[in-house]
Formats: structure tokens, C-alpha cells, sequence
């Protein structure tokens, strides 16, 4: 007996939807094995990405540790330097200590010999007129002897410029009617026994090893600058501020 029309167009039917069914299947399978290599492949790229993770970390692990010991080393060798520094500063105070000491005995000997002129004074003048008056002498000389006439003078160290004349009066331990006496007999002297100099301004320093603090003063009153160790350091002016 014949299939009718409608069982055969149902047969036909269910064979392409089992054929469908097949190929989706089959797709599934497809798609499930090509998710499945796909997640196998992420896993194994996120294990080497682990990896590299830990072998990174392992390696700022290690670049701590080498910066951390960079650090303990930059740490000793800052305190070395700063070891350094105070045994150099040491030293400069001992030399500057040893130079006051040197300084000391030398005017004392100076003193006792009476060269403090030449031995102090004098390699004392050119340093000091450039530093406090950016000057330098046209002329220096000590022991300056000079007669006209009846008149006579002896000064201690001169100093000539272009515009002006520096008297340095040494005293060996200065007194009050020193200034004095520089002032109003000195200069007056200077005056007379030097008038190619006459229209140059004369300054006065009276020159010591040391000065007390009120011998300072009346120096300053009497517009004589005082010369004398700097806590015997070296040769300054003391009143430079107070007669500028």
C-alpha cells in the first residue's frame, strides 16, 4: 500500500530536523571543543602569566634588597664623609689654633725686638688697603726720616695712594695719650714736613698687637683707625664699621 502524501512530507520532515538536530549537534561539539582548547590555552597563558608575575616579584624582591643595601651603603658612606668633615674641621681649628699660637709668640718676639713694624705692620699694608678701600699704594715705606729746616720727623710706615696718605703709628702697648699725640702732633708734623701731599687726605691707623676695647673706642672718637690682631688671627682694622 502506498505512503500517503502527507506521512511522506512528515517523514521528510522529521529527517531534515533530524539532520538539523545532527549538524547543531555536531556544531555544539565543534563549539564546545574549540571553547575547550580556547579555555585550555587562557589557562595555560594565565599560568605563564602567573610565572612571569612571580618571577617578577621575585625580582623587585631582589631590587629592594639591592636598594635596601644601596641605602645601608649610601647611609656609611654619609657618615664616613661626615667623619671626614669633622676630622677636617678639627684640623683647620687645630692649624687656626697652632696659627694664633705662631701669630702670638711672633708679635711677642717682635715686640721684644723691636720689629713690629716690619715684621707685622708693614706685609700687613697692601692686603689691608685693597681689602677695606680696594686701594693700592702708589708707594710704602717704614722707618721714614724726614728734616726741613729746624723741623724733623720720623714716622713709622706710610702708605701713598692717588688721593690719599695712610700714617700707621706703632705702639707696642697703646695708651690713650698715644691717640693723641698722633692726632695733634703727627699729622700737623706729616703736614709740614711733606706738603707735596698736601692736598691728599690723611688717614691715620695706629698700629698695636692688641687693643682693649675702650682704647678702641677713643680711637674711633679721635677718627684714628686701630690696627691689631683679630683674635690673633691676622692683622685688621677693628673700627672699620664704626669710621667708615
Amino acid at each position: 500500500m502506498a505512503i500517503s502524501q502527507p506521512i511522506e512530507e512528515k517523514v521528510n520532515d522529521l529527517e531534515t530536523a533530524i539532520r538539523e538536530l545532527i549538524y547543531l549537534q555536531h556544531k555544539n561539539e565543534m563549539q564546545i571543543h574549540q571553547l575547550t582548547v580556547e579555555m585550555r590555552e587562557f589557562k595555560d597563558e594565565m599560568k605563564e602569566f602567573k610565572d612571569e608575575m612571580k618571577e617578577f616579584k621575585d625580582e623587585m624582591k631582589e631590587f629592594k634588597d639591592e636598594m635596601k643595601e644601596f641605602k645601608d651603603e649610601m647611609k656609611g658612606f654619609k657618615d664616613e664623609i661626615l667623619g671626614f668633615k669633622e676630622e677636617i674641621l678639627d684640623f683647620k681649628n687645630e692649624i687656626r689654633e697652632e696659627n694664633r699660637q705662631m701669630n702670638k709668640r711672633w708679635g711677642e718676639l717682635s715686640n721684644k725686638m723691636g720689629t713690629i713694624v716690619e715684621d707685622l705692620v708693614y706685609p700687613s699694608i697692601n692686603p689691608l688697603l685693597a681689602r677695606y678701600f680696594n686701594l693700592e699704594p702708589i708707594d710704602t715705606a717704614v722707618r721714614i726720616r724726614r728734616k726741613k729746616g729746624s723741623l724733623s720727623g720720623e714716622f713709622d710706615a706710610l702708605a701713598i695712594c692717588e688721593d690719599r696718605v695712610f700714617i700707621f703709628e706703632v705702639k707696642a702697648g697703646p695708651r690713650k695719650e698715644y691717640i693723641e699725640e698722633f692726632v695733634n702732633r703727627q699729622i700737623p708734623l706729616f703736614r709740614s714736613l711733606f706738603p707735596e701731599h698736601e692736598n691728599k687726605m690723611v688717614i691715620p691707623i695706629l698700629a698695636a698687637l692688641r687693643f682693649e676695647e675702650p682704647l678702641v673706642k677713643e680711637c674711633t672718637s679721635c677718627g684714628v683707625y686701630a690696627m691689631a690682631y683679630r683674635e690673633w688671627d691676622y692683622m685688621d682694622l677693628l673700627n672699620f664699621e664704626d669710621l667708615k
